[in-house]
């Protein structure tokens, strides 16, 4: 495994002359041209080009003490979701081919390239955004970076961004989150994945999943890493993340959904981490949150993503709807049933789901429990099988949309120890905690591992 370094890391060797932008956009582009590597089915596109000349001027800048941020010149990977000026936005799809080049970027890119971050290419992602598990039939799936001579699926929507994080193909990636979609693909990998509150970072320029529920986040190495980019993409300070200490934490782990059905070896991970943050101080209580139960009768239809995605794509689906995954169109074809007294109802059921979660929730720091229910299948137990598929995207999804369902933001840290399957654990709170959040992850990162 190649080393990984961090944002400070390579802001800190640009800073002092131990390498350029240029060099570290080279080194991303040899490794996503390594015909040995996952290359060719993580990017969609590469803006090789484009990335060398943004390397260069941000060079030029640095070397004029002009640089936009400390981090201008590190190259990041962007989901192909994202509008970007030029180019066709085909959300993993080859039902947009024929649509028309992006006139100006996303704000979320224009705010990435205006920190001075190297744009350097789309990734690959599930079809639309429409599952959390990263299939893509129609550019292939990328590898997850879990035991690669067999195959294991890369965990999705944002499947590519995750595997350019880890295979060092990028040093970031920009994702988007509806129910999970950071957060499993982090967790599968072993990185971090980011969900912020929803209402902090501008939706536009975006393919839409579900506007109810949609949010864009990062995917990175660390819990400053994504902290960083989390503050560029709400156009706000980078402000150094204090972490807080173990001692004192107030986690409140959920009983209630959240740990039904665990694979063995995610219980275990979980349970070791739970050990480990109790030894050093934290409170943890198991509480009963029955506000969940009411996620699956609010989405017993096909819920908002189903509803809302049908609503965006009711023309397109119809026209080229022989173009779309199999079970991609299956589910936001479940919309078209769905009633607008329906709609309405589901609107209600979240507003009084969002009030009372936050009420329960207020005495604690955090609720933490296991980012996916699973570990990572394998790509050919999938890949024929509707059924197994079905069952094991339901099992990766479940916990994270909890928390896009009570309006929250949660971040997935790595659990589990060097050489073990990759298990995701996860810290959650209500809506406007992100900067608890990354606070509380900061101060536990290191530790849960041990």
């Amino acid at each position: 495994m190649i080393s990984l370094p961090t944002l400070a890391t390579l802001a800190d060797d640009l800073t002092k002359g131990r390498t350029t932008a240029r060099k570290l956009v080279e080194e991303c582009l040899a490794r996503i041209a390594d015909s040995n590597g996952e290359g060719q089915r993580t990017f969609i596109h590469v803006d090789r080009d484009a990335a060398l000349a943004a390397a260069d001027a941000m060079d030029i800048l640095r070397k004029a003490n002009a640089a936009p941020s400390r981090f201008a010149g590190i190259p990041l990977s962007v989901k192909d979701l994202f509008d970007i000026t030029g180019q066709v936005t085909r959300a993993g799809s080859r039902a947009l081919d024929d649509s028309a080049p992006a006139e100006v970027d996303a704000p979320v890119v224009a705010r990435l390239r205006r920190a001075g971050f190297v744009v350097i290419g789309r990734t690959n992602m599930t079809e639309f955004a429409y599952s959390g598990i990263g299939i893509n039939p129609h550019y292939g799936t990328p590898k997850g970076a879990w035991n690669r001579s067999v195959g294991h699926v890369p965990g999705g929507s944002s499947s590519g961004a995750a595997v350019s994080v880890v295979d060092g193909m990028a040093h970031g990636a920009l994702g988007t989150d509806t129910g999970g979609s950071c957060r499993i693909p982090a967790a599968y990998n072993g990185i971090v994945g980011f969900k912020p509150t929803q209402r902090r970072i501008p939706l536009d320029g975006g393919v839409p999943l579900s506007t109810t529920l949609d949010s864009y986040g990062p995917l990175a190495r660390s819990v400053t890493c994504c902290a960083v980019l989390d503050a560029v993409l709400a156009n706000e300070p980078i402000i150094p993340l204090q972490a807080r200490p173990i001692r004192g934490m107030r986690l409140a782990v959920p009983t209630t959904v959240a740990l039904d059905e665990l694979d063995g070896t995610v219980a275990r991970t979980f349970d070791r981490a739970m050990d480990t943050l109790s030894r050093q101080g934290a409170s943890i209580v198991r509480i009963e949150v029955p506000e969940f139960l009411d996620v699956g009768i609010i989405g017993a239809k096909g819920g908002f993503a189903a509803a809302e995605s049908f609503a965006w794509h009711r023309f397109l689906i119809t026209s080229k709807g022989d173009i779309y995954d199999p079970r991609v169109s299956a589910r936001i074809l479940r919309g078209e049933a769905i009633t607008a007294a329906d709609y309405i109802e589901m609107l209600n059921a979240r507003r009084s789901l969002i009030a009372r979660t936050a009420a329960r929730l207020a005495p604690y720091d955090a609720l933490v429990m296991p980012t996916a229910a699973n570990t990572p299948p394998r790509i050919a137990d999938l890949a024929e099988d509707d059924k197994a598929f079905a069952a094991a995207n339901i099992l990766s999804l479940r916990n994270c949309t909890l928390i896009n369902m009570i309006d929250g933001c949660a971040i997935s840290l790595p659990a589990h120890r060097e050489g073990e399957v990759p298990v995701g654990l996860m810290l959650a709170a209500a809506g406007g905690a992100d900067r608890r959040i990354f606070e509380l992850a900061a101060g536990m990162e290191d530790l849960i591992r041990v």
